[in-house]
Order: structure tokens, then C-alpha cells, then sequence
């Protein structure tokens, strides 16, 4: 059968050179949407029911017949049934023989069958060539055009020319087909739908305990030992003031996060003498999670930010003001002016803006349109160089508001320091052993280990084949 070229745009609507005749079995929402798609690509559509009277809301160019009659018009043939549904399969046996049949389906839950469905399919109609497609794909993407949405069209299967058939029906549609090996991968790519931020799990997770300890710890020292040794009613710092100390600590400290398991892992590799050995799971883990907590520590930065500007329009804020400035007027009395503080201000905000600024730089960096457009070093000089000089503006501008306080004893409530002082522990951390590890002595060694150069050579490819030396 003839197809049109591959010059032609696959957005065309209405092709006049007609493509191979496609058939689907289904008239639900994702087999309208995909059937539409495709006559709009020029493809000749056959949809295949059980009612084949009944059916409506089709487009108006398909043809709908039973599915004995439309298995019989073409050699593709786009599964849009649930698994549940499929025996009726078995009674067209002979029908299907030798044709590709396209399994789109997916599950309610996480491995909710033994096996994959298209491996099920395989299974339940012998001589097919079973491939698993579009099930990443929602109706709404194929009636939006795709354009608000991905385009990329995951695929499996174990006959490679019918593969290759399917790729070619995804490319003209204009999306972009991702080859994932035989039909084993099928239930990757039916659990994948399925999964709810899995690489954003951990950051959630690790972000609300730590907004949860800081906002306690905070309520303890502002509001509840007041109240206990000076009968003082605070709790009207629970909506803003303390969030503010909450969002910026949080921030901070997802920051540090993001460049600990680097320093640990480097350490891990000085120790070893060799990076051909694998990190532990639970590292590898944190090392893919850190675009997520970099991108959570941006979101509380904006919050800090936002806090911040409301502050002169609180009332506590403008009554405190108001009272001071009465009380100097009453007294005859001005505080008197110093250097000393007005630096210190003054420098506190100047390291705020220069870190929220670089901050939001990495932020817009991590984003794929962007990063697309920057080689492996640009991207590396942003994300490493420009990201530690952002953890350290931001670990300066939090040593800066403690200021004098830092270390004063008064500042301890109930032997608890400033929470700000905690949230110093890992950032410095950070800095301090990154600070160690560019020494030259040491950055020299560990960079001829990350090119491949190893301590003990034997001992690494024993560790890395699971042996011990005899």
C-alpha cells in the first residue's frame, strides 16, 4: 500500500495521499482520540465493535464494523480494550494470525497481574506479533496535539519489523518513539503511568519533616516557653513569623543536600582508590534525587522571599514602630546611630539577594529547554561552580543575621539554641569538606582516580565481579 512521504508534515490535516488502512478495536475515549489523529494524518481508519450500530461520537471518515470484519482490513490492528475484556480475542485466533496487534493498555495498581498485559496478549493469541505501545499517552495529548504535553511514545516488543511498523505509525502522528527492548519490558512500561513523582518521593518526603521539626522547634522557643515563664501570648507568630524562620532553614538545608552526596561520594572514592565500584543503593538514590531537592530548597527560598516583603505592612511590626518612635519622642531620647549594625544589615540583605538571585539561575538551568541548549561543561560550571558559590552566599547571609547573637548564651531557651544555628550544621559541613577536597594534593589524586587510574587494580575487579582474591 502506498504511503505518503516522509518530507510531509505530520500535522497535516487530511492528507491527500492515503497511508495503509489501521484498524482499532475500541470506541472509548483514547480509541476516538487516537482513531481522529490518525485520519488527520492521512491514515484510513477502521474501528472494530462489538455494537457496531450503537456506536457514536466516532469520527466521521472511520468505518465501524464487527471485530472479525475490520481484523480483516488491515495488518495493524491498536488494541484500546482493557485487559479484562480481551478473551474474545481467542474466538478471532485465525483472523489474527500473522498481524501486529497493538497493546495500549494499563492497570489500576502497581503489578496488579503476574505478568504484563501484552505479554498476556502474546500469550492468549499465539502467532501475533504483540507490541506494546501508547499507553503513556493520554487522549487528551493526542487531541491537544501533543503540544501541551510529552511526545514521547515508549515501545516493545520482540518481532523488530513490527516494531519498526509501529515507530513509523508514531513518527508520522509526530511523535517521538522510544525503543525499550523486547516485550519483557512491557510491565516497566505499564507500571510507569502509574507512578506518582517517583523521583520527587524522597524530596517530599525528607522537605515535611524537616518544615515539621524546624516549625516545633521554633514554636517551643517563640511561643510556648513565653507563654510558661512570662505568661506572654505569641501565638500570634505561628501564620508568619515562624513560617519565615521555617522557609529559609528549609531551603538552606535542602541546598546542602543537594552537594552532600558528591563530597560523599568522592570520599568514598578516595577511600576505595578506584570509581569502578558501585556507590551504596541508598546513594545512588540521593544522587538522582537532586534537580528534585534542589528545585523544592528554590520553592522555599521564593516563599522566604515573599514572607519577607510582607513583613513592614504586619501590625505587630507597624505597632512595635509606632510605639518606639512615641517612646523616643516621650524620653526625649534617639538611638544612636552604628556603623557597626548598619554594615551588618546592610551586607545580610546584599548576600540574601546575590544567593536568591543565583538560586533561581540554577533553578532556571535544571530546567530541559534550557539545559538543552548548553554543552556538558556550560551545564557543569552552573550547576557545580555557580551552585557552591550559592550555598555559600546563603550559608554567609544566615551567619550574618545571627550576627552578634551567634554564639551569645542568652540566646539559648531551654539550652536550645537559635534554630538558625542548626541550620548552619550541614551547610558548613558541606563547605568545609569541599574545602578540604579542592586542596591539590588531594583534588589531584581524586581526579586520576575519576579517570580511571586505580589504587589497587586486582582488589578493584575482584570487588566489582562479587569475588574475594584467594
Amino acid at each position: 500500500m502506498e504511503k505518503t512521504s516522509t518530507d510531509a508534515s505530520p500535522l497535516t490535516m487530511y492528507s491527500s495521499e492515503k497511508q495503509e488502512t489501521v484498524c482499532i478495536f475500541g470506541t472509548g475515549d483514547f480509541g476516538r482520540s487516537l482513531g481522529l489523529k490518525m485520519l488527520q494524518c492521512g491514515y484510513s481508519i477502521v474501528f472494530g465493535s462489538r455494537t457496531p450500530g450503537m456506536s457514536s461520537l466516532l469520527p466521521n471518515d472511520a468505518e465501524v464494523m464487527s471485530y472479525s470484519d475490520a481484523a480483516q482490513k488491515s495488518d495493524i490492528i491498536i488494541i484500546t480494550i482493557h485487559r479484562e475484556h480481551y478473551d474474545f480475542l481467542t474466538e478471532l485466533t485465525e483472523v489474527l494470525k500473522g498481524k501486529i496487534l497493538v497493546d495500549v493498555s494499563n492497570n489500576l495498581k502497581i503489578n496488579q497481574y503476574p505478568e504484563s498485559n501484552a505479554e498476556y496478549l502474546a500469550q492468549l493469541v499465539p502467532g501475533t506479533h504483540v507490541v506494546k505501545a501508547f499507553n503513556t499517552i493520554s487522549a487528551w495529548a493526542l487531541q491537544s496535539g501533543a503540544l501541551d504535553a510529552s511526545r514521547q511514545v515508549f515501545i516493545c516488543g520482540n518481532d523488530s519489523k513490527a516494531k519498526q511498523r509501529v515507530m513509523d505509525v508514531v513518527r508520522s502522528l509526530g511523535l517521538t518513539p522510544l525503543d525499550k527492548g523486547s516485550l519483557m519490558a512491557a510491565n516497566e512500561m505499564e507500571n510507569y503511568p502509574l507512578q506518582l513523582f517517583p523521583m520527587w518521593r524522597f524530596p517530599f518526603y525528607l522537605s515535611a519533616v524537616l518544615c515539621v521539626f524546624f516549625f516545633f522547634y521554633c514554636v517551643i522557643r517563640e511561643v510556648i516557653y513565653p507563654y510558661v515563664y512570662e505568661k506572654r501570648d505569641r501565638t500570634f507568630r505561628l501564620p508568619i513569623s515562624i513560617p519565615n524562620r521555617v522557609f529559609p532553614i528549609a531551603a538552606l538545608t535542602l541546598l546542602a543536600l543537594v552537594y552532600l552526596p558528591g563530597v560523599i561520594a568522592a570520599i568514598l572514592q578516595l577511600y576505595r582508590g578506584t570509581k569502578y565500584r558501585r556507590f551504596p543503593d541508598w546513594l545512588d538514590h540521593w544522587m538522582l534525587c537532586r534537580k528534585q531537592l534542589g528545585l523544592i530548597a528554590l520553592g522555599f527560598a521564593f516563599l522566604h522571599v515573599l514572607y519577607t516583603l510582607v513583613i513592614p505592612i504586619r501590625y505587630y511590626v507597624r505597632w512595635t514602630s509606632n510605639n518606639r518612635t512615641i517612646t523616643q519622642v516621650i524620653t526625649k531620647k534617639e538611638n544612636p546611630f552604628s556603623t557597626t549594625n548598619s554594615w551588618l544589615s546592610d551586607s545580610y540583605i546584599a548576600l540574601g539577594m546575590l544567593g536568591f538571585f543565583l538560586f533561581v539561575l540554577l533553578g532556571i538551568t535544571s530546567l530541559p529547554s534550557v539545559s538543552n541548549m548548553v554543552n556538558w561543561r556550560e551545564f557543569r560550571f552552573v550547576q557545580s561552580k555557580l551552585g557552591y558559590l550559592t550555598l555559600i552566599l546563603c550559608t554567609a547571609h544566615t551567619l550574618v543575621y545571627g550576627g552578634k547573637r551567634f554564639l551569645n548564651p542568652s540566646n539559648l531557651v531551654w539550652y536550645l539554641p537559635s534554630a538558625y544555628v542548626i541550620a548552619l550544621i550541614i551547610p558548613c559541613t558541606v563547605l568545609v569538606i569541599k574545602f578540604i577536597l579542592i586542596l591539590p594534593c588531594i583534588d589531584k589524586t581524586l581526579m586520576r582516580i575519576r579517570q580511571g587510574w586505580e589504587r589497587n587494580p586486582k582488589y578493584s575487579e575482584s570487588s566489582l565481579n562479587g569475588k574475594t582474591d584467594i
